[in-house]
């Protein structure tokens, strides 16, 4: 399916504000309510709009730290690629695992309390994934611009 201005206008509209009732979408992007709310069944339909969600305050969830990890494995090998990614999937400190191309394996975003509670999760789960053979952590001073809106 292509998208038209029309299809484009309402994921721009749901990425901004996802709970905004149809009514309100439907006169953000001109269109009738009725054909709005066929609009956006078509689009979760086919599989544009993937799932709503809440998206949570860090600081007030008390994890304001970020941390990014970088991972090489020791191996390249399937079953090497396939433990470390089921591993790291289960620790519920991290938030996404990029599998990379250049001098890492892998990118993982991190979240924690501070500084002492990376270095337990690092302990804890990090240290023990398997086929880990160097990994670097860098944190985050400072968020300049975070989105999850996808250009349209």
């Amino acid at each position: 399916m292509n998208l038209d201005a029309t299809d484009r206008r309402i994921l721009k509209s749901l990425q901004q504000k996802g709970r905004m009732p149809n009514a309100e979408l439907s006169e953000a992007v001109n269109l009738s309510p009725s054909a709005c709310h066929r609009r956006v069944q078509r689009l979760e339909k086919d599989g544009y709009i993937r799932d709503y969600v809440a998206l949570l305050d860090a600081r007030k969830m008390g994890v304001p730290t970020t941390v990014f990890v970088e991972i090489t494995l020791q191996g390249q090998a399937d079953e090497v690629l396939e433990a470390f990614e089921k591993a790291v999937s289960r620790i519920p400190d991290v938030l996404e695992c990029h599998l990379m191309a250049g001098t890492a394996d892998y990118l993982l975003k991190v979240v924690a309390e501070n500084t002492e509670d990376f270095a337990r999760i690092h302990r804890q789960h990090l240290a023990r994934l398997p086929g880990v053979g160097q990994m670097q952590s860098s944190f985050a001073l400072r968020t300049v611009f975070k989105t999850t809106a996808l250009p349209v």
